[in-house]
């Protein structure tokens, strides 16, 4: 019966992203990368960011989401079995969270960096030619599947990465991937 109240899209409009924001709160990276996939596969329009210094608890990562829909998103986490630490409605500018790609053009190259992961690409041959930062066994791992490829034709890092690391250099990827088709 609730189904029939739930709204899969949630409305959007001029500036409406912004106001009335919270935040998620877990515990483990693996809660977060779950719980995003659990809810954009249910039609929500959230967003992984990095938490501000504030609620920092132990991971890295929160999830931004429209503050009006806290109760129908906390029922569907908690249905799979993934419920947030805390909800911090974004009512203060030092509780916004922290955008986590940062762009960089260095000459011919392009550098997005998410959160501690840097994916470097080539624009005239659209071709990866560094990955690095992090600390997780699989970062060799990563950059020696990745460098040298056409972007287009590396593996996509959450198909081949398990960690933190490999999770930050798929946001990455996905926001290359993005700037590349304005090239």
């Amino acid at each position: 019966m609730l189904e029939l109240f739930r709204r899969k899209k949630p409305r959007t409009g001029k500036g409406r992203e912004k106001r009335g924001r919270g935040i998620l709160v877990f515990d483990h990276t693996s809660e977060v990368i779950r719980a995003e996939t659990v809810l954009k596969s249910e039609g929500w329009t959230v967003r992984v960011m990095g938490p501000p210094p504030e609620i920092r608890s132990g991971c890295d990562l929160v999830i931004e989401f429209p503050l009006m829909e806290e109760l129908n998103i906390l029922r569907t986490l908690e249905a799979a079995g993934v419920a947030p630490l805390q909800v911090v409605p974004v009512v203060s500018p030092l509780l916004q969270p922290v955008e986590l790609f940062q762009t960089r053009v260095l000459g011919r190259y392009v550098m997005v960096r998410a959160a501690n992961m840097k994916l470097t690409v080539d624009t005239g041959t659209r071709t990866v030619v560094n990955v690095s930062g992090g600390g997780c066994p699989d970062v060799p791992y990563l950059a020696r599947e990745m460098v040298g490829k056409p972007l287009e034709e590396a593996p996509e890092p959450r198909a081949i990465g398990h960690t933190l690391c490999g999770y930050a250099l798929q946001l990455a990827y996905e926001e290359m991937r993005r700037q590349c088709s304005q090239w």
